[in-house]
């Protein structure tokens, strides 16, 4: 399936789970229940905002963007880490009412099981999810997984908490738990928006892209030739490197430029999705960079 059917099936799979788990908290009277009702609006929004994104990213370049559409993708994680944060601070604002006033809980094997189903939803959906995002390489797709999967592991603990309240009829427990559950959203929030945040400032490849890319080079390697500048930079689901390719002043433009589009195609075929540029220079030759590019 392709990113944007995803999260089209995200979309419908939000909608499902906010049905499902507003029924459990309007069973129960559980405000655990609630923020997980409430992270499930976010994971809706989340995901609406996602696929128009993703749809943006996959624009062809144009004369305003020559480089393409790709960094749009940052917009949707970003977008989803601030709704997370709103949302953590809801239900702590929620919660806090609950512990000055506690109340006792209702049907909870109904609201259980609604809440379990809907969990297990958005446990398939969110391995699914994963599993594509990193064959890809969309942050869009790895933002709403990962998403999803702090919502499965924050549903499990609110699951656990409220059986504890059954067993012990520790009614303040429920409020305690949904705060909990808040502390953890914004852990995910924050991670959401530092990954946008280095995508949107262009930070440079995984280090494991790095050392494909060095492998590749070396294999070119001779007394005559050499590579160095070499930079790197993501943006969405394309990945870029930069770097400048010496050897002998002698030798033709067609047998420099044969040699080229070898490197380029090899670096293409370790790295997928990668856009190679490669500066040709004689071998004596320097070149003067700004200041902050650091060489290879």
């Amino acid at each position: 399936m392709q990113v944007s059917t995803y999260l089209k099936l995200s979309v419908a799979v939000a909608l499902a789970t906010i049905v499902l788990k507003t029924g459990a908290w309007w069973l129960t009277g559980s405000v655990s229940l609630l923020s997980d009702a409430l992270e499930s609006l976010v994971n809706l929004a989340g995901a609406m905002f996602a696929l128009l994104m993703v749809s943006i990213a996959a624009q062809p370049a144009d004369a305003d963007h020559p480089y393409g559409h790709h960094k749009a993708e940052y917009f949707s994680s970003g977008f989803e880490g601030v709704l997370i944060f709103a949302a953590a601070l809801a239900i702590i604002w929620a919660a806090v009412q609950r512990l000055l006033e506690p109340q006792p809980l209702q049907t909870l094997d109904w609201g259980l099981t609604l809440s379990l189903l809907a969990t297990a939803l958005n446990g398939l959906l969110a391995w699914s999810m994963l599993r594509k995002a990193r064959e890809v390489r969309s942050i869009a797709l790895e933002g709403d997984a990962r998403h999803l999967f702090t919502d499965v592991w924050t549903s499990v603990g609110v699951v656990v908490g409220l059986l504890a309240v059954l067993a012990t009829g520790w009614n303040w427990l429920d409020p305690l738990l949904a705060i909990a559950v808040a502390l953890n959203i914004l852990r995910e929030a924050a991670s959401l928006l530092r990954r946008s945040a280095d995508g949107l400032m262009d930070r440079a490849l995984d280090p494991e892209d790095q050392a494909r890319i060095r492998e590749v080079l070396t294999q070119f390697e001779h007394r005559t030739i050499r590579f160095d500048h070499l930079v790197t930079r993501r943006a969405g689901q394309r990945l870029f490197v930069d770097l400048h390719m010496h050897m002998p002043a002698g030798w033709t433009l067609g047998r420099a430029a044969a040699l080229r589009t070898s490197v380029e195609q090899a670096l293409m075929g370790a790295v997928p999705g990668l856009r190679a540029s490669i500066q040709l220079l004689p071998a004596d030759v320097e070149a003067h960079l700004d200041e902050g590019r650091n060489p290879l």
